[in-house]
């Protein structure tokens, strides 16, 4: 772009609020330059990403082997559809599948889709595997999830804000309280038509609130027991962004590569998406074992562009860096900083009461009312102040750096956040 055609950030803005749609709040910052850890605003400032895309840009901004995967692949053949085979998506299934630990993998495209698709799986299985009554099959959610913003989805979200005069809704969905067990027991003994249990194993847009010890094992267990799919949402907290591999693994201690020996959980069907594309595409998927994924026929269910060979290139590449430059090792050791030094902070603090993640997925939570403002002026200064962060609701923020943070680059945020929450003490 000539430098004549550059925008202003106040240009860019203003263009974005005349012609485009007003479905985001976003802060009023214009990036134009991502490298890293680090993003560049229209006239030249250098930012902290704290945010990564919603955990989409683990890998970092730009990551060079993942934009030359889609580079090189982008020169070659971009789409096929699923009309044909191409050379790339067998190789990314059988890389995925073995990856992650499962028999098979349905290439789609956003975190959304794949919600939605895990969702078709589970009721086809219900239907011709565990013998519920056609039309009949319950699906168990929690409270203050977000698995989307499809109509399906909000049909069983919490946010009015989402669902308002968007009904009529879809049926099929028990709610109940998210890390509470004898409310799934007791959905679980009194619903014989129950087919899954979708569940976040962190709850990220809720606040990144992380469930008791043990509740994901004794979950599915309980799902073991009913003979129903545990559906694990690792949309945001998978490929390595909660220290782990994946948030279900909780606490086992292989944390760079597949869980070989015995994670905490094993999902029924696992749901990927974001940092599965490295940042640079749209890359979401749903893996199950055979016994669940073969109710899957052709003409079931499909999608134009999932599985194209740039996503399955992308996608390769995406879980290499993952692998090879052992990020969630890294965000384990990271995140330990990252949450002590926050937690020696609020003991003198009388604006934050809590902080509170896993891995590099963490949130402060303030003493303040849910529906104030404080969350977003103290976002406002983070980013005067050089770093780039986003509120949950209002009194949480969300902090959600790339895995290949350095810990001197961490160490270099901590004093930023600090040196800007004390402003607001």
């Amino acid at each position: 772009m000539a430098v004549l055609d550059q925008l202003t950030s106040q240009e860019a803005m203003a263009l974005e609020n005349k012609y485009g749609a007003q479905n985001y709040h976003p802060l009023p910052v214009v990036l134009t330059k991502g490298e890293g850890v680090f993003v560049w605003d229209a006239e030249g400032k250098k930012y902290y990403d704290f945010l990564s895309a919603y955990s989409s840009l683990n890998q970092g901004h730009c990551h060079p082997k993942i934009v030359d995967a889609l580079t090189t692949q982008a020169q070659r053949l971009t789409l096929t559809s699923r009309a044909f085979y191409n050379d790339k998506l067998g190789k990314y299934e059988k890389f995925a599948t073995e990856f992650f630990g499962f028999d098979k993998l349905l290439p789609i495209n956003s975190g959304a889709e794949a919600v939605e698709t895990a969702l078709k799986v589970c009721r086809k299985w219900a239907y011709e595997v565990k013998g519920i009554d056609i039309n009949k099959a319950q699906i168990i959610v929690c409270e203050n999830n977000f698995h989307g913003r499809t109509t399906t989805i909000i049909s069983f979200s919490n946010d009015p804000v989402a669902r308002k005069n968007f009904g009529p809704f879809t049926d099929g969905f028990l709610k109940i309280e998210y890390d509470n067990l004898e409310a799934l027991e007791d959905a679980l003994e009194n619903n014989p038509n129950v087919a899954g249990f979708l569940v976040e194993p962190i709850q990220g847009e809720a606040g990144v609130y992380v469930p008791s010890d043990g509740y994901l094992s004794a979950a599915k267990a309980l799902c073991e027991k009913h003979n129903v799919l545990f559906i694990a949402d690792e949309v945001q907290t998978g490929v390595a962004r909660t220290g782990r591999l994946l948030a279900s693994c909780g606490n086992c201690s292989c944390i760079d590569k597949n869980c070989s020996g015995t994670p905490e959980v094993k999902p029924d069907i696992l749901i990927l998406g974001k940092a599965l594309s490295g940042g640079v595409y749209p890359v979401s998927a749903v893996l199950a074992n055979n016994e669940i994924m073969n109710v899957i026929r052709p003409g079931n269910h499909g999608s134009t562009f999932g599985g194209n060979p740039i996503a399955a290139a992308v996608a390769i590449a995406s879980l290499e860096v993952v692998r090879d430059e052992k990020l969630a090792h890294n965000a384990d050791y990271l995140g330990e900083i990252f949450r002590g030094e926050l937690n020696n902070y609020i003991l003198d603090s009388k604006l934050i009461k809590l902080v509170r993640g896993k891995g590099l997925l963490n949130a402060i939570v303030l003493n303040d009312d849910e529906n104030s403002d404080t969350a977003w002026n103290i976002c406002l200064k983070l980013r005067d102040n050089g770093l780039l962060a986003k509120p949950t609701h209002g009194n949480m923020i969300r902090f959600a750096p790339p895995l290949v943070m350095t810990e001197a680059q961490l160490r270099d945020c901590v004093a930023i956040i600090l040196k800007t929450l004390a402003e607001f003490e």
